[in-house]
């Protein structure tokens, strides 16, 4: 049965995850309400990514089990992947560099707009523009601060605007569980506090949030992926299980 509030709660004992070159992460405990804030911390190679995939339906669980807002994984993995949404996630959920900030969240009110009552003409736009604002407003984007405002390319977007921006485009599906991957790479010490505040909010608005960090706030609940189940090749440059991952996923589908 479904939890009533509007974030998923979580329920993971001994959860791990087997791709083409072993675990990718195993022995995971997590038990998180509705609404919290959770940070997925370890070394590169542990699996952060999988993790997150895993609890969003979007990777088999091959040990352990799991609920998440009530429903079984990897049973109800479908269901699951339903009810949550990913942001920033390499190879998966990717900004298009060439493409307007307006364009990336027209793009997404059409697909918000799937499975909704029909609406035309004016009903329709000023739909599009509630939902636009609202998830402008939970990811504390602004567009007055951009460049060209809403006609700004991605590819013009600071690091912080784009992580924004990220999140904009996943909490248009009012997620009750939004999973977000490498949350403060690259960013100031007062970008990642303005990063980690986004997300706050999101989860004190009631959904849950899972976020993949180096650093994580005092207040968040930290779930470790522990050591790395795979050593890279010399050659290797990123970390081997995203890139399973993101193959993973694309076998999967992006529902």
């Amino acid at each position: 049965m479904e939890t009533t509030r509007q974030g998923a709660a979580i329920n993971a004992r001994g959860i791990g995850v087997k791709g083409p070159r072993g675990w990718a992460f195993r022995g995971v405990d997590l038990t998180a309400e509705p609404g919290a804030l959770i940070a997925v911390q370890g070394p590169s190679g542990s699996g952060r990514t999988c993790l997150l995939l895993a609890l969003t339906g979007r990777m088999r669980i091959a040990e352990g089990h799991a609920t998440v807002a009530g429903f079984p994984l990897p049973k109800r993995m479908g269901t699951v992947r339903a009810r949550t949404a990913l942001a920033h996630v390499p190879g998966i959920a990717d900004l298009e560099p060439a493409l307007t900030v307006a364009e990336h969240l027209q793009e997404q009110a059409l697909l918000g707009h799937r499975g909704a009552p029909l609406l035309w003409g004016r009903r329709r736009r000023e739909a599009t523009r509630a939902l636009v604002d609202a998830a402008l407003a939970a990811a504390g984007l602004d567009p007055a601060t951009l460049p060209k405002g809403l006609r700004t390319c991605v590819r013009d977007l600071e690091r912080l605007e784009a992580l924004r921006l990220s999140v904009a485009l996943a909490v248009m599906h009012q997620p009750r569980l939004l999973a977000v991957d490498d949350l403060d790479l690259k960013l100031s010490a007062e970008e990642r506090a303005a990063a980690w505040q986004m997300l706050r909010d999101v989860a004190l608005a009631g959904t849950t949030v899972v976020a993949v960090a180096s650093d994580a706030p005092a207040d968040a609940l930290v779930v470790s992926t522990g050591a790395a189940a795979a050593t890279p090749t010399a050659h290797d440059t990123h970390d081997t299980h995203e890139e399973e991952a993101a193959h993973a996923f694309a076998e999967t589908g992006r529902a």
